[in-house]
């Protein structure tokens, strides 16, 4: 299955399981996905769906994504996403998935964009321990210290671990297990990226298939 769902962060919370364990679980708000267009190999290069979902008002879209949507039915939707599939024609244009689409035990890969905080320092950016808090030390103790050389290479590489900002990034969780779904609320183990309010991709796993 190469289909995925984009569900709204509601928060998270505790659930007690069968054999009375309790879990904490991110709650995702799945609205209807509709499948409105394919592509195909002949026509694209590639075989996939577009997906749309969160369904909103005409007014508030461009006037060429109205014209698109009123071609591929007249509903509107906020949101649209593409999936890789092995064959796009066994995807039937106009059906409808939502969080149904997995079932409890399953393993997903949930990808969201991490909440903003800004510009960090090295120590909370990146966990470095700081300077000495004595013998020399003067105003510098949360300073991430030396970044180069001298003469060679005389640069400091891309990538160096430094100050800067913190956050705001895709991220993505890997091998999470699907606690349950009900009605239009999918329980997800553990935290997932993202603020409340925020929509996340949750996909099957590609590492992990195995139910347990």
């Amino acid at each position: 299955m190469y289909l995925g769902i984009l569900g709204k962060k509601l928060g998270m919370t505790s659930v007690f399981a069968d054999d009375g364990r309790r879990y904490a679980v991110t709650v995702l708000k799945v609205e209807p996905h509709r499948v409105l267009s394919r592509k195909t190999i002949e026509k694209h290069g590639y075989e996939a769906v577009v997906v749309g979902t969160v369904e909103t008002e005409e007014k508030k879209l461009t006037k060429p994504m109205k014209g698109c949507f009123k071609a591929l039915g007249g509903k509107f939707y906020k949101i649209l996403k593409e999936f890789r599939v092995p064959s796009a024609e066994a995807q039937e244009i106009g059906s409808e998935y939502g969080a149904d689409l997995f079932k409890e035990g399953q393993f997903v890969d949930v990808t969201g964009i991490s909440i903003g905080k800004g510009f960090a320092g090295a120590m909370k950016r990146h966990n470095f321990g700081g300077l000495r808090a004595s013998h020399g030390v003067s105003v510098s103790h949360r300073s991430h210290g030396s970044v180069g050389n001298r003469e060679d290479p005389g640069k400091i590489f891309k990538g160096k671990k430094m100050a800067g900002h913190m956050g705001n990034e895709r991220v993505t969780l890997q091998n999470i297990k699907i606690h349950g779904a009900d009605g239009d609320l999918l329980l997800i183990r553990g935290g997932v990226p993202g603020p409340e309010g925020g929509y996340v991709l949750v996909k099957s796993a590609v590492k992990k298939t195995e139910q347990s």
